[in-house]
């Protein structure tokens, strides 16, 4: 019972010192920071656990190790303390820990095998490093044996077997020629991963005496040859046909045993005749896809990065025409220890809590041991603020005393890890690390971050005042960050000023102040302008500039993107561009872009070049040819040339293309040679030698070419040495054991003689001292076989002939073949800055694994959900590429509120290594989208009904939509806004107490926790009062108002009917008289084709009626006696009914159209409407 008791208590324990934890300090990478804090010791670096060494070369144990006080450092070696002052072949590197073995004065290697650790100490504790196990490598010779001929007969199979001495580490294995050729394989000739040399049936083609295998020792850069050995092959006919037979394995069923992470090698080679095909199968499975490759003609099953999910049972199946053949290999996949959660330095405040967890995987699952300062924690000197349990160390109500350096040591039968994490205690008053007054300038209304980077322990608090005596700043106007940076989003010309930042903690405090400029933004206020211009014209862009006045601005022009033509033509002045004598080639896009140490902004224009008119007096001509070609002066390497030029044509000669023939290498092709000026007719050319010379000359002016001129006498060069070698002389790998050497080969005329050949040149960069040398023919490739993958190579490529060789050319370093990198980063780490971006980290892979040229890093991420819809869809994977040997990217684009998965791959010049294991990351919550729709439907006369729907992207959890609507009157003025909040699972709402025939404006938007979403809005119209309504339909329909209506109709008919008749009567009245005794020459006689009357009348009384105007009457109401006229009505559209009969046209003013949304009318008022206006 007490037992119990206990356990219960000391879970309990455990769960209040979690509770009670918080976030350890930050140490600021600041350089002068680093140095004055006191620091337990950290490893940098040091020899890789299993170190293979060169036994001719010195041993360098590598050990480095910082700290503060600087650590001392000291050695075990296989266990006990190695004194390295009573060893003279050993020296240890000053202000360091790393170990220099004299081999190269009388050591021996092997005197120093053996298993060393390296600790370093400081007053804080100590670190140690992995257990070393050092050993020499060995090439041992290869026995030396009899090697009796091989008698195959033809069809049969054949396994010629290799058996390397065993070396450290393995060798490397190929079969070659006495003329170091590789051996051609293929389906049915090929090596097995033992090295031995399969032939699944035998051929009379593969008679020979030479099958040589080599083993290659890489780390010692020797090579090992066995003695030939012969093949001779006899026909016998016919030749029998046999099913497939498995060669290797043997038997049924084999089992394999792979380590996780590494790569897995399964192998299948048959003899049979015809040559078996092989395929691969895993049992109750798919082999895994984008991991598994197929090698050696599919004879060889490999898989990279296997995990324990690839243990089972893999099956090849031999295949001929014949029959087939199987074998069955178990796969069982364990795995050396990995971290799933590596300890990580601990820096704490006294009296603060924190943890140390140590958690590692592997199969068999790996035991966890840990030490203090080098030493088993159960002997280590008690710490009573240490508790230990099992994987984690809890550390509560730490003191200075508490400060050590702890090592996790993860291990099973396959391996074992060993991490360093530090515990560093620090009493530290605040520091301010921001330099004093810093000035910080920005454009008004873009973002200013103000730093205030700072340290201290216990963690400071951190408050900014504005001014030397300000108030604290608070609100929504800054955003603090937890660095310690002032963020002000939008900078206004009121916000510069000095500010200050005050750092305090429990042990003091600091502060800091910094100056803030808000500058104005630069602005084009004159733009370029398109132009058209003709040929030969001028033009000129202006592009003229206002800037803040402190700010230096700098103009520059562009053309299609690129920088102005180094052309005299183009003059930039200090606000205008100007293009003088304008060609056809000026056409283009100018830009002006001005830049400040702010800001930038810039502006274009379009330049249209046209063709000025032509002078139809002169034609203008391409020139005649020259003829009376002429050579003189002839020696070995120059002759003149001269020549009579034709006629110009009315243009100026402006120069002669001399152009030659080769007749010896290349007749019928004819090449630049060189230009001279249109002045010059005679011209000294130089000759190459071995060139049967011919030549002519082309005349240009600037309408264009001349035809060629007739070609000159020939003239046949002497041979000689070749003057030049070949050039763009490159070494590049097309395999991971090759070495491909290709380069341009020399013209014709180059060789300078006959018999061109080229002898190609190559070493191992700081490996090899003799250059190994083939001398070939005239071709532009050679290909170097069985190199090791991806090193450095020094080549040269030399050019020879009958006469001899070329000088001695220069060397180019190229490089052999990539393979895929081996290895995925590491410690993939994602920060999620905001909801749509994300900064990724990862550890770059070590450059050996890379085994090529690193191109850069691949990041593969997709989204896998959404966290608000909870609904997955397909996934579609983006990638982004970070070039060179970066570690870090950001991921932009990303959707608020989403779950994503990403790795990372290293990418070289063969292909992209293996994925990092996926990494989860969630983005925080958004605001929404604006609500996908909103309708207005059911006007009533003081109700209406919205309806809304939610958002395509809700980005979060909606908490709730804001409606705002308000009220327009006549003159579109917007009456008060009421706000109203609706829960976010309502989708409707109807508005009641609204004013009858009113327009009414409604915005609506969507919020999460993090804000406010876009608004969407619309406009709708209430109806109008039924019993005005009613009225005006009433007096429309009224018997008398239609009798009243017919008689003003008749009586204007009759009207018309009697001024008809006196008109036509005429010259009854004294007017008429005098009319006709002074007959006015502009009155004239009514014309027929326009209708007007040709009468005098009187300027007061008969004024023809304006368009538009009505007789007066008493009812009707002129414009001076009323301000309401039909003028100041709508654009005379008829007013409109509701499907219940009601009128809803309306008066208004005179406005823009807008579009018609919900059941809202024109606006426009009925003729009824305004005469019932007046009653």
């Amino acid at each position: 019972m007490m037992k119990k008791k206990s356990i219960y208590a000391s879970t309990a324990f455990l769960v209040l010192i979690l509770c009670q934890m918080i976030s350890a300090l930050d140490v600021p990478l600041d350089s002068k920071l680093l140095e004055e804090l006191l620091q337990p010791p950290t490893i940098t670096q040091q020899s890789p656990k299993d170190y293979i060494v060169d036994p001719r070369e010195n041993i360098v144990i590598q050990c480095e190790a910082k700290g503060k006080p600087p650590p001392s450092f000291s050695w075990t070696r296989n266990g006990t303390h190695f004194d390295i002052d009573k060893d003279a072949q050993v020296t240890m590197k000053p202000n360091s820990g790393t170990l220099v073995v004299n081999i190269m004065n009388g050591g021996k290697a092997e005197a120093y095998e053996g298993v060393y650790q390296c600790t370093a100490r400081n007053e804080r504790g100590a670190a140690i490093s992995n257990n070393i196990v050092i050993r020499p490598s060995r090439s041992p010779l290869w026995t030396k044996e009899k090697l009796e001929p091989n008698q195959v007969r033809e069809g049969d199979s054949l396994v010629l077997h290799c058996r390397p001495p065993v070396g450290l580490p393995p060798p490397i294995i190929f079969w070659m020629d006495n003329a170091f050729q590789r051996l051609p394989q293929s389906e049915r000739v090929s090596q097995g991963l033992n090295g031995d040399l399969y032939f699944s049936n035998v051929q009379p083609e593969d008679t020979r005496e030479d099958y040589i295998c080599y083993a290659r020792f890489n780390h010692t850069q020797t090579i090992q040859q066995k003695q030939p050995i012969s093949v001779k092959v006899f026909s016998t006919k016919p030749v029998t046909e046999r099913p497939p037979v498995l060669l290797t394995p043997t038997g049924s069923t084999s089992t394999k045993v792979e380590l996780r992470g590494n790569v897995l090698l399964l192998e299948c080679i048959a003899a049979g005749l015809p040559t078996p095909v092989i395929r691969w199968i895993k049992e109750g499975g798919e082999l895994p896809a984008n991991r598994t490759f197929f090698e050696n003609f599919k004879k060889t099953l490999k898989i990279i990065d296997v995990s324990e999910a690839d243990s089972g049972n893999y099956k090849c199946i031999a295949r001929n025409t014949l029959g087939s053949a199987h074998h069955v290999i178990s796969v069982t996949v364990k795995a050396a220890p990995y971290w799933i959660t590596a300890p990580r330095n601990l820096v704490l405040s006294p009296g603060e809590h924190g943890t140390l967890i140590c958690r590692a995987n592997g199969n068999p699952k790996p035991n966890i041991s840990w030490l203090a300062n080098g030493v088993p924690i159960a002997i280590a000197p008690e710490d009573p603020s240490r508790k230990v349990d099992g994987d984690t160390i809890i550390f509560s109500h730490v003191q200075e005393r508490s400060s050590a350096v702890y090592q996790c040591n993860a291990s099973n039968e396959y391996g074992y890890l060993l991490a360093n994490a530090f515990v560093n205690v620090l009493a530290e008053p605040p520091r301010i690390l921001t330099p004093v007054n810093k000035l910080y300038q920005v454009i008004a209304d873009s973002p200013a971050l103000l730093d205030c980077a700072y340290f201290g322990s216990p963690k400071p608090e951190i408050e900014w005042f504005k001014g030397v005596k300000g108030s604290i700043l608070r609100g929504n106007e800054y955003v603090f960050h937890d660095n310690g940076t002032l963020e002000i989003p939008v900078a206004q010309k009121d916000s510069a000023g000095t500010y200050t930042c005050v750092a305090r903690n429990e042990l003091g405090k600091t502060q800091n102040e910094v100056q803030l400029e808000v500058k104005d933004p630069t602005m084009i206020i004159k733009q370029p302008e398109y132009k058209v211009i003709q040929r030969y014209g001028q033009v000129s862009f202006e592009c003229i500039i206002k800037h803040d006045s402190t700010l230096l601005p700098t103009i520059i022009w562009l053309k299609d993107n690129y920088e102005l033509p180094d052309d005299e033509r183009f003059l930039v002045g200090k606000d205008n561009l100007t293009i003088m004598n304008v060609t056809d080639k000026d056409d283009g896009t100018y830009t002006c872009i001005v830049n400040t140490t702010l800001d930038s902004v810039s502006a274009s224009a379009m330049l249209t070049v046209v063709a000025a008119p032509p002078t139809p007096a002169i034609i203008y001509a391409r020139p005649n040819p020259p003829f009376d070609l002429e050579l003189t002066g002839q020696l070995e390497r120059s002759i003149e040339l001269s020549w009579i030029p034709g006629d110009e044509n009315n243009s100026p000669i402006t120069s002669f293309v001399i152009e030659y023939e080769d007749g010896l290498h290349e007749p019928g092709v004819w090449h630049y040679q060189t230009e001279v000026p249109g002045t010059q007719t005679t011209v000294q050319l130089k000759l190459s030698p071995y060139v049967n010379y011919s030549f002519r000359v082309i005349a240009v002016n600037e309408i264009g070419r001349s035809q060629p001129s007739e070609p000159s006498e020939q003239y046949l060069t002497k041979s000689a040495n070749p003057d030049e070698n070949p050039s763009n002389v490159q070494g590049i790998g097309s395999e991971p054991d090759n070495l491909v050497i290709t380069w341009e080969s020399l013209k014709g005329f180059q060789s300078n003689g006959p018999g061109l050949q080229y002898k190609v040149s190559w070493r191992q960069k700081d490996v090899d001292d003799e250059w190994t040398s083939v001398i070939v023919a005239n071709v532009s490739k050679y290909i170097v076989s069985g190199t090791p993958t991806f090193v450095p190579y020094e080549i040269k490529v030399q050019a020879l002939n009958d006469l001899g060789y070329a000088p001695e050319p220069s060397e180019v370093v190229g490089h052999s073949g990539e393979d895929l990198p081996m290895v995925a980063p590491g410690n993939v780490q994602v920060y999620v800055i905001n909801s749509t971006l994300a900064k990724v980290h990862w550890d770059p892979v070590p450059l050996k694994t890379v085994r090529g040229h690193l191109q850069g890093y691949k990041v593969y991420y997709w989204k896998v959900q959404s966290l608000s819809r909870r609904s997955r869809r397909h996934v579609e994977k983006k990638i982004l590429t970070f070039r060179g040997n970066k570690t870090f990217g950001m991921l932009p684009g990303l959707e608020p509120y989403s779950s994503y998965k990403l790795n990372v791959r290293v990418v070289n010049g063969k292909g992209e290594g293996p994925a990092s294991p996926d990494k989860v990351f969630k983005t925080p919550e958004g605001v929404p989208s604006s609500p996908s729709f909103l309708k207005i439907t059911n006007p009533t006369l003081d109700s209406l009904t919205l309806e809304w729907g939610s958002p395509t992207h809700p980005n979060g959890v909606l908490t709730s939509y804001v409606l705002k609507f308000q009220p327009i009157n006549n003159t579109h003025e917007l009456g008060p806004l009421v706000e109203i909040r609706i829960p976010a699972n309502e989708s409707s709402l109807i508005l009641k107490n609204l004013n009858y025939s009113t327009r009414y404006k409604f915005y609506i938007n969507a919020q999460t926790s993090v804000g406010s979403g876009s608004q969407i809005t619309e406009e709708a119209v209430t109806i109008m009062d039924e019993a005005m309504a009613s009225r005006q339909v009433d007096i429309a329909t009224q018997g008398w108002f239609i009798g009243l209506m017919c008689a003003v109709a008749l009586l204007i008919l009759i009207l018309l009917i009697v001024c008809f008749i006196r008109r036509n009567k005429g010259g009854k009245y004294p007017v008429k008289e005098k009319e006709d005794a002074h007959a006015d020459p502009e009155i004239q006689p009514m014309k027929e084709d326009d209708g007007t009357f040709g009468e005098y009348s009187d300027a007061e009384d008969h004024k023809p009626l304006k368009k538009g105007s009505r007789t007066p009457s008493d009812r009707t109401v002129k414009k001076e006696d009323s301000d309401d006229s039909l003028v100041d009505y709508g654009e005379g559209v008829n007013g409109q009914f509701n499907e219940d009969g009601s009128f809803i046209g309306q008066y208004s003013g005179k406005k823009e159209k807008e579009p018609a949304e919900g059941n809202e009318s024109s606006e426009a008022p009925s003729p009824v409407n305004a005469m019932n206006s007046f009653v």
